[in-house]
């Protein structure tokens, strides 16, 4: 698990593949890190060179403090933070794989640099609407900072197929469906144990910085400029992302394909990592 130090800042990351092979840069979602694909990555092929960098903030990479008003971590910033990872690696040209949040970054690096990248494959994606959230919604998301049962309880719902879906969205702690795999529940652990080490800048600053933008309409504005070969993935049990907002990205975006996905809620690459690959491959390799 390499680092590798930016003109920004200093970036872990994960990497799958060798060098040489078709570069692709996994974006990560809110509250995340590189390891949510890390299920995914055993079956994918040697010719696929994939890095899954941490954000600002997330996992083992820099946690700047964040300004009074989360400006230094903006969607922007981090759409130039992966600009500058892909500028020290030296890869200049790469696909795109994206999962939630990691989406709406993904689509400011698509308008900074349209050249240097090729097809995207978005996982639920927060599209260029953004998302608005309410005050008390932002204090949910301190609440999990500060209570890791309450994070164990909302990030379930994330990965919502791997559990009883009696025990989702009450005062009940989630509890494992028997379908789930031990390695699928020992990731998940580790994930909640992961964001144990967000900054507040993360926990806080997302979900600001995206009502800003959604707010703003400047990205969704501009959908008609994003025409790079895109296929979203998006599961019939997402209850993070709403479809509509996957409907109007298919209308609005000039090359977009949307695919229902049976089974699964809003983390395909966690809660089916072999169908997610699979799917990976089949769009970036066509």
């Amino acid at each position: 698990m390499p680092f590798q130090q930016t003109s920004r800042l200093r970036h872990h990351y994960l990497e799958h593949g060798r060098p040489g092979a078709i570069p692709v840069l996994f974006i990560h979602g809110n509250l995340g890190c590189g390891d949510w694909i890390s299920l995914a990555l055993p079956h994918l092929p040697d010719a696929i060179h994939l890095i899954a960098p941490d954000w600002r903030g997330c996992g083992d990479s820099d946690k700047p403090e964040p300004d009074a008003d989360f400006a230094n971590y903006s969607m922007t910033e981090h759409a130039d933070d992966m600009l500058a990872l892909l500028d020290a690696l030296e890869i200049g040209h790469c696909h795109l794989a994206t999962h939630s949040t990691g989406d709406f970054i993904a689509s400011h690096m698509l308008l900074r640099q349209p050249e240097r990248f090729g097809r995207v494959l978005s996982l639920s994606p927060v599209g260029p609407m953004g998302l608005a959230f309410t005050q008390g919604q932002i204090q949910g998301f301190a609440a999990m900072r500060d209570d890791p049962a309450v994070c164990w309880s909302a990030l379930a719902t994330a990965v919502s197929s791997l559990f009883q879906p009696e025990t989702l969205g009450g005062d009940r702690m989630p509890a494992f469906r028997d379908s789930a795999s031990e390695e699928q529940r020992h990731h998940f652990r580790c994930l909640v144990d992961r964001t144990r080490q967000l900054s507040d800048g993360i926990w806080l600053g997302t979900p600001v910085q995206l009502t800003r933008e959604h707010h703003s309409g400047g990205l969704r504005a501009r959908q008609a400029e994003l025409s790079h070969p895109r296929l979203i993935l998006w599961g019939e049990h997402d209850a993070w992302i709403p479809r509509a907002h996957m409907e109007e990205m298919r209308t609005r975006l000039p090359d977009c394909r949307l695919e229902i996905v049976p089974g699964v809620g809003h983390s395909m690459n966690v809660e089916d990592p072999g169908a997610y690959a699979r799917a990976l491959v089949a769009f970036l390799l066509a």
